[in-house]
C-alpha cells in the first residue's frame, strides 16, 4: 500500500485506521471474487450450470446491495466507484448498474470546526479574516467535499464585482483516504487481472487507472477552476449559457470559492412554469448546448445532473449584437471537477457515429464503433449488426413518450437479448467515451423529465444534416486522392509480383494468421487438460485397487491424482502475464 501524503488535517476522525479501512475493502472484494467465481466457472464444469443460471440474477443484486451498504458506511471513494460502476454498462450486468444506479453521496456533513480549521490552513488567515461571513451550515454536502454560502469582504467585492459567493472546502484527510482506496483497488484489479474469464472482457488494471484519473482531477480544486474559466471561455458572448466567476484570491487545491449564482433548479418545472419559463423550450435549448460542447468545443460538463445546472432568468437582449429571439433565461453550469475532452480522432469517430444513426444502418453503426475503438479486431460482429437493425427498425426515431407506450415485456426481453449479445464481445469504452455516454444518458434523462415527448433523435438531427452537407463536401477531395492511391499501386504491382514469384521460388512464403494461432494454442491447452484427465482417471483407480493388498501404495496414488484433477478441472482459468 503506497505511503499517503498527510497533512495536519490527517489526524481528524474522517480517515480513521486507514489500514482497517484497506482490509475491510479486500476482504469484501475476495469474498465475492471466490463467491462468483465459485457458482461462474466451477460448478459449470461439474455440469451444474443451470443450476448456477437460476439464482444469478439474485446473487448479482445482493452483491451490489451490499457494495452499497460499504460504500455508504466507508464514504470517500467508494461512493464514487459505485457511481462510476453503475455507468459500466459495457462489462457490468444490469442487475448491479441498476442497484448501483441510486448511489448518491449519502453521507453526513463534516463538523464545521474541522472545516473552519482546514479552510483557515489553506488560506493562510481566519474565516472571519478571509470572508465577511461564512455560514457554517453547509448547502451541500458529499464524499469528497462540502459547500457553503459565504460573503466577500468589501475589498474582494469591489474587486471581482460580486459579493455573494459558495465556498466548497474538502473533506479532511480525503487524500490519504483516496489513496488507500485507490491502492485497494489497484490491489482486486490485479487479483481479477489473472482470471481468463475476466481479463477476455475487460482490461481492469486499465479501468483502475482511468478511475484514479478522474478521481485526482476531481479532488484538485485549482484543476476545477481552471475548468471553469475554459469552459466559460468556450461559451464567451453566447447568452444562452452562463458559469460562474472563481475568485482566485480565495482558491487553492482545497478551498474554491466562486460567485453564488444559485437559481431555478433546471428540473423544477413548477417554479419554470411560475417564472413564465416554458419547460419544454428548455429541454430543446439544454440538448442543444450540450451537443455543442461535444460537436464543435471539444470540452464538456461530464455530470449534468439537475444539481448542476440553474435556469437563470434575464432581461431580454434586442440589440443588434444579439438576436431578438435571444430567450430571457439562460442555463447556468456550475461544478466543473468531471470534464471531458474528445480528441480529434474521437470526435470524427463520434460524427461517424452520428450519421450511422441518423441513417438507421445498423451495419455502419458497428463498424463506426470499431473505428472508436470499442471493439477489439477480433470481435465477431455478425450478431451485434443483427441486434442494430432490430433496433433500429423497432425503436428507430422514437421519443421517449413513444417508447413508453410499447409493451414492457417486449422492452424487457429486447434489452436482454441485446445486453447478452453486448457483454459476449470483447469490448473496451476508452475513459473519453465513457464521459461521452455519462454526459449524453444524464442529457437525454432530464430532457425527458422536463418535456415527456423529446426526441433525442430530433435533437440530433441539425449536427447530423450539417455532417452530412461537410461529407458531401468532401466527397470529390476522397475521389481524388482514392484515383491517386489506385494509380499508384497499379503502378507498383509489376515490381510486387516480381517479388512474390522469387520469394515462392526459394520457398520463403510464411502465412500468419493470429486467430489460427490463437485457436492452435486453445487445442494445446484442451489436449493437455484432457491428458491430466486420463491420468487422474489411471492413478484414482490405480490407487483403489491397489489399497486392498498395498494401502500405503494406494493412498498415495490417491493423494496423487489431486494434482492432475486440478489441471483438468481448472486449467486455463487463469492466465500467465506476458511482457506484452
Amino acid at each position: 500500500m503506497p505511503s499517503a501524503r498527510r497533512g495536519p488535517e490527517d489526524a481528524t476522525p474522517d480517515v480513521g485506521n486507514t489500514r482497517a479501512r484497506y482490509r475491510r475493502i479486500l476482504r469484501f472484494a475476495a469474498r465475492h471474487i471466490v463467491q462468483t467465481w465459485w457458482f461462474e466457472l466451477v460448478l459449470p464444469r461439474f455440469g451444474l450450470a443451470k443450476y448456477a443460471a437460476r439464482g444469478r440474477a439474485a446473487r448479482l443484486t445482493r452483491i451490489a446491495q451490499r457494495f452499497h451498504v460499504l460504500a455508504v458506511d466507508l464514504g470517500g471513494l467508494m461512493i464514487k466507484v459505485g457511481q462510476y460502476l453503475s455507468s459500466r454498462l459495457d462489462v457490468l450486468p444490469p442487475e448491479i448498474t441498476h442497484e448501483l444506479a441510486g448511489l448518491q453521496d449519502e453521507v453526513p456533513p463534516v463538523p464545521f470546526e474541522a472545516i473552519e480549521r482546514l479552510a483557515a490552513a489553506e488560506l493562510g488567515v481566519p474565516l472571519e479574516r478571509a470572508y465577511a461571513w461564512f455560514d457554517p451550515e453547509p448547502l451541500a454536502a458529499a464524499s469528497l467535499g462540502q459547500a457553503h454560502r459565504a460573503r466577500l469582504l468589501p475589498i474582494d467585492a469591489a474587486d471581482m464585482g460580486l459579493e455573494e459567493a459558495v465556498v466548497k472546502v474538502q473533506r479532511p484527510g480525503i487524500e490519504t483516504i483516496v489513496d488507500v482506496d485507490l491502492a485497494a483497488l489497484r490491489r482486486v484489479a490485479g487479483w481479477l487481472s489473472r482470471v481468463r474469464f475476466v481479463a477476455s472482457h475487460v482490461d481492469l488494471p486499465s479501468l483502475v487507472e482511468e478511475f484514479a484519473v478522474t478521481s485526482l482531477k476531481e479532488i484538485d480544486y485549482l484543476q476545477e477552476a481552471a475548468n471553469a474559466e475554459r469552459f466559460a471561455e468556450s461559451f464567451a458572448g453566447d447568452p444562452r449559457v452562463a458559469a460562474p466567476e472563481v475568485v482566485w484570491e480565495r482558491t487553492t487545491r482545497r478551498v474554491l470559492t466562486l460567485a453564488d449564482v444559485t437559481a431555478i433548479k433546471i428540473n423544477d418545472r413548477a417554479a419554470l412554469v411560475a417564472a413564465g419559463i416554458d419547460p419544454k423550450a428548455v429541454a430543446k435549448q439544454f440538448a442543444a448546448v450540450m451537443f455543442d460542447q461535444l460537436f464543435r468545443d471539444g470540452f464538456f460538463h461530464a455530470d449534468p445532473h439537475p444539481g448542476n445546472i440553474f435556469i437563470t432568468p434575464v432581461e431580454r437582449v434586442t440589440d443588434a449584437a444579439s438576436p431578438a429571439s435571444s430567450p430571457d433565461w439562460r442555463l447556468t453550469f456550475i461544478d466543473f471537477g468531471m470534464m471531458g475532452e474528445v480528441p480529434d480522432t474521437l470526435r470524427r469517430g463520434l460524427q461517424q457515429l452520428l450519421l450511422a444513426v441518423a441513417a438507421r444502418d445498423g451495419k455502419r453503426l458497428v463498424e463506426s464503433i470499431r473505428g472508436v475503438g470499442i471493439l477489439l479486431p477480433s470481435a465477431d460482429t455478425q450478431e451485434l449488426e443483427r441486434a442494430m437493425a432490430e433496433l433500429f427498425a423497432r425503436f428507430g426515431g422514437m421519443g421517449l413518450a413513444e417508447v413508453r407506450q410499447i409493451d414492457e415485456r417486449e422492452l424487457r426481453s429486447f434489452a436482454i437479448e441485446f445486453g447478452e449479445v453486448m457483454r459476449a464481445l470483447p469490448i473496451q469504452l476508452p475513459e473519453n467515451f465513457l464521459l461521452v455516454i455519462r454526459s449524453m444518458s444524464l442529457t437525454s434523462g432530464l430532457c425527458s423529465s422536463l418535456d415527456p415527448d423529446f426526441n433525442m433523435w430530433d435533437a440530433v438531427e441539425p449536427y447530423a444534416a450539417q455532417l452530412l452537407r461537410d461529407e458531401r463536401g468532401n466527397i470529390a477531395q476522397a475521389l481524388g486522392k482514392e484515383a491517386l492511391s489506385i494509380a499508384s499501386t497499379v503502378m507498383r504491382l509489376p515490381q510486387r509480383l516480381d517479388a512474390l514469384a522469387d520469394r515462392i521460388e526459394e520457398g520463403r512464403l510464411v502465412a500468419n494468421s493470429p486467430r489460427i494461432e490463437q485457436r492452435l494454442a486453445r487445442l494445446e491447452r484442451t489436449a493437455g487438460r484432457i491428458v491430466s484427465a486420463v491420468v487422474f482417471v489411471g492413478l484414482f483407480i490405480g490407487g483403489i485397487l491397489l489399497r486392498v493388498d498395498e494401502p500405503v501404495w494406494g493412498v498415495a496414488l490417491m493423494a496423487a491424482s489431486v494434482i492432475p484433477l486440478v489441471h483438468a478441472v481448472f486449467g486455463g482459468m487463469f492466465r500467465r502475464r506476458g511482457p506484452g
